[in-house]
């Protein structure tokens, strides 16, 4: 008896320590969401007596807005959704036969003055299934972002985090998505739902964030390869 204890605690240590073995650790270390790296562009005088020499900046006419690569655009997260779903189904069938007793040679089929061959057949059916479902979010921050692409149509590809470390807790906001830049506005800024295929991760991990989150053996238990 003891043998068996034994062997199923083991069995059950080998399982735990297997499970922590393939629990992927977050990292906030991600290169993905860097500023684009931006060259230094040579600009070589041919002193032929001009003032401005082809190839000089020379912008006349500028505003604030990011359309270039390395420049900033501020984006307001601003998203909300709520869906609601409901079902409802009810299925009734009811069935009455009736057999009355048949006559044999003329003469009703009867013992103890009671008709034996006469039949009352009932069945009935009754079905009724429902369901509903409700969820919604809100969710408002804003992120400045980095222009790390322009495509070939003039958007932009923005890409970015916000990472805040405070009392023993990191939290961050990652951001990318497609910005039309007539979109942004004066002020530099565009709504994330004026942003094409959008991205957004908000976590964390230290302290708090591990206390919300459920352990290696609550996992397994709550997982499908608990057998019971």
């Amino acid at each position: 008896m003891l043998l068996i204890r034994a062997s199923t605690v083991f069995i059950m240590v080998f399982i735990v320590v297997a499970l922590s073995a393939c629990i992927k650790k977050s990292s906030l270390k991600n290169n993905e969401f860097t500023p684009p790296k931006l060259e230094k562009k040579k600009f070589e005088m041919k002193y032929n007596g001009a003032i401005y020499q082809a190839g000089m900046p020379l912008i006349l006419f500028n505003d604030t807005q990011g359309r270039s690569i390395g420049d900033i655009i501020t984006i307001r997260l601003v998203e909300s959704a709520t869906a609601l779903a409901s079902s409802d189904t009810k299925a009734e069938k009811g069935q009455n036969v009736e057999l009355p007793s048949p006559t044999v040679a003329g003469e009703t089929v009867t013992q103890n003055d009671k008709k034996v061959l006469e039949n009352n057949l009932t069945a009935e059916r009754d079905f009724r299934g429902g369901g509903e479902s409700n969820q919604s979010h809100n969710f408002q921050a804003v992120i400045t972002v980095s222009v790390v692409d322009v495509l070939p149509n003039n958007y932009l590809v923005v890409r970015g985090e916000k990472l805040l470390t405070l009392n023993q807790s990191e939290d961050y906001i990652r951001f990318s998505g497609i910005v039309r830049p007539q979109d942004v506005g004066e002020d530099n800024s565009v709504e994330s739902q004026k942003v094409a295929n959008v991205r957004v991760s908000y976590s964390g991990r230290g302290v708090l964030s591990h206390a919300n989150k459920m352990g290696t053996l609550a996992k397994f238990f709550q997982s499908e390869a608990y057998p019971y």
